[in-house]
């Protein structure tokens, strides 16, 4: 309808605009109008589109299928009651080594329970651990380590072995201060030994008949442990002992069956003794995990993705990994220049032939994951992206800047695994350069990615890591073991404009970035929450478990002596709050710790 104004003129398509008195005015010459963009220009990128236009019904089962349209519904329907528990979760980061311990490092005994209790009755429900494998002996990386499927012995609880009797107290060593940073060359000079002791015990004690008989449950159900017996045989050989098994002479590099015959009948003992210390790791391991599940704590280990060159993996598996005729490696594993290293990270390890895995049905990584899931609920593989695409470098490079992109196994892996083992889950560290093929594995399998807070405050909103760009399938962390501490990134780490940034978008007005960072955490969509044990004591880059590229001076760190669970209740009060609050408390509530024998620092496993 035409304008009032328009009206009281008489003819409201005449040229001309009417006052409100009724009288026309001559409309003023216009502007040249000028055209609409054309298709393509630099306007048209900003022209709207609708990212609903794209969307189409799906298939959707009928929720009544007895009914046609109009019938009633039952009364109920009305009264849909509350919405349903997401079943999120929070958890800690922390290496066994780090715990208490009156023998210079962390072990897997009473002080673990201790944790366990202090997490349960914090309301965490997930235990995150590096690497539980012998690491080497050069830096004790348990990223680096001799055997895929073995457990390092020096975890092994030495009070818990004089409680058993395999140990007498009196060949206990004195109980050593607390430091900062465990020196594990020093404890492995002392303890291996004593651990042998306790050992041959086991072996030819006549009331441990009852242990040797689990102990040959242990051997039977996990065959593996014979190649990993004799290649440690092997590797203490006078004539072999310091030498990388490629350099060994023929017959023993080879395998040759006589030679491999006689060195078990010489070494049978030896043997043996190996095989007691694994059953033992096995047993306390798997009391403490039992320990843990009882109080609503799941254990998520950790897998790197390569193995050593150095270990009875590839020595007994020569025709699984890329090697050259003698042995050496033809290729190695790294990554290319990332957030870490600016010359890339070259690890060393040489890379799996994944045609020769694909041939015998992937069995070696199916004997891998099984053993993970007898020690773990949950595994984080670290650089999943390799399954997609890894970097392939020279094994003669200095550095990891100059390689080559090559296709991984892909979903037929995981499907082998799954065929065979069941449902497997895997959490997938999907850090540094991830490509779309890496996010569609991860997804194709349902394996939730990893996303940090340290890695959000660049790049603009639509970076990953931030929290408005969280997902709901993933484990969020403040920092990882391989970051700085919150505190030491806010520190010496974090630029002007990414504290700028960060007190905007969090609202934070002190220099408290581990419980900001850790409140941001909590309250996100992930399903799982995940922080270090340093971000909760609010530590410095001193508490740093590892830095990439570094190899000296990592993985020592501890976190004090035993009182430091009491130390910690205010933080541990805060914490308990925002699960609350945050809706990541277990299902039931959070329990208070029942009173447990051995938690006072007696004996755990009798």
């Amino acid at each position: 309808m035409a304008p009032p104004s328009a009206l009281l003129c008489g003819n409201p398509a005449a040229a001309g605009v009417c006052t409100a008195s009724g009288r026309r005015t001559a409309i003023p010459a216009a502007a040249p109008v000028r055209a609409g963009p054309r298709r393509g220009s630099l306007a048209a990128a900003h022209a709207f589109t609708s990212p609903l236009a794209a969307a189409k019904v799906q298939p959707m089962p009928d929720p009544f299928p007895g009914l046609q349209p109009g019938d009633d519904l039952a009364l109920e329907y009305g009264e849909p009651g509350p919405n349903p528990p997401k079943r999120r979760r929070a958890g800690v980061v922390l290496h066994p080594t780090s715990l208490p311990g009156k023998y210079g490092m962390g072990e897997i005994g009473g002080e673990a329970l201790r944790f366990v209790d202090w997490l349960a009755e914090t309301g965490m429900q997930l235990w995150q651990l590096l690497p539980l494998v012998p690491p080497e002996s050069t830096y004790w990386s348990p990223y680096s380590g001799l055997d895929a499927l073995c457990g390092s012995t020096l975890l092994i609880p030495l009070e818990e072995l004089a409680a058993m009797g395999l140990l007498h107290r009196d060949e206990l060593p004195e109980e050593q201060p607390v430091a900062l940073h465990a020196d594990f060359t020093a404890i492995a000079e002392w303890k291996l030994p004593l651990l042998d002791k306790a050992a041959q015990r086991l072996l030819h004690g006549a009331e441990f008949e009852g242990l040797r008989e689990q102990m040959v449950v242990f051997r039977t159900e996990n065959a593996w442990v014979e190649q990993s017996a004799l290649f440690s045989v092997l590797t203490e050989q006078p004539d072999l002992e310091g030498e990388a098994w490629w350099d060994w002479p023929a017959a023993f590099r080879d395998r040759d069956p006589d030679t491999m015959a006689k060195v078990r009948a010489d070494n049978a003992d030896r043997i043996n003794t190996f095989i007691a210390l694994q059953f033992l790791f096995d047993h306390f391991w798997k009391t403490l995990k039992a320990y843990a599940n009882e109080r609503g704590i799941g254990l998520v280990g950790d897998m790197p993705i390569y193995v050593g060159g150095q270990s009875a993996d590839v020595w007994a598996n020569r025709d699984l990994f890329e090697l050259q005729p003698d042995g050496t490696p033809a290729l190695v594993s790294g990554v290319p220049p990332d957030a870490f290293s600016a010359t890339g990270q070259l690890w060393g390890s040489p890379l799996y032939d994944w045609k020769a895995h694909a041939a015998e049905g992937f069995a070696w990584w199916r004997q891998r994951i099984a053993r993970s899931m007898q020690l773990y609920d949950e595994t984080r593989i670290d650089h999943f992206r390799a399954f997609a695409g890894y970097w392939a470098v020279a094994a003669d490079a200095e550095t990891a800047m100059v390689g080559t992109w090559k296709k991984g196994p892909g979903v037929e892996l995981f499907k082998a695994l799954e065929d065979s083992l069941g449902s497997v889950p895997i959490l997938a560290e999907d850090l540094g350069v991830i490509t779309r093929d890496v996010v569609a594995l991860r997804e194709a399998i349902g394996a939730p990615g990893m996303v940090v807070l340290q890695f959000a405050w660049g790049g603009g909103p639509t970076n990953t890591h931030l929290p408005h760009n969280i997902y709901e399938n993933c484990f969020v962390y403040p920092g990882t073991h391989d970051n700085q501490t919150s505190v030491g990134w806010w520190k010496h780490g974090a630029q002007v404009e990414e504290k700028a940034l960060i007190r905007r978008y969090t609202g934070m007005t002190d220099d408290d970035v581990a419980y900001c960072f850790i409140r941001e955490a909590f309250k996100s969509c992930a399903q799982t929450a995940v922080v270090t044990m340093q971000d909760i004591m609010r530590l410095d880059d001193t508490a740093r478990m590892n830095t990439p590229g570094r190899a000296a001076g990592n993985w020592t760190w501890r976190v004090g002596d035993s009182d430091v669970w009491r130390q910690l209740r205010e933080e541990q009060a805060q914490l308990r709050a925002w699960i609350q609050e945050y809706d990541r408390a277990p299902p039931g509530g959070i329990r208070a710790a029942p009173p447990a024998p051995g938690r006072a620092g007696k004996a755990s496993f009798q």
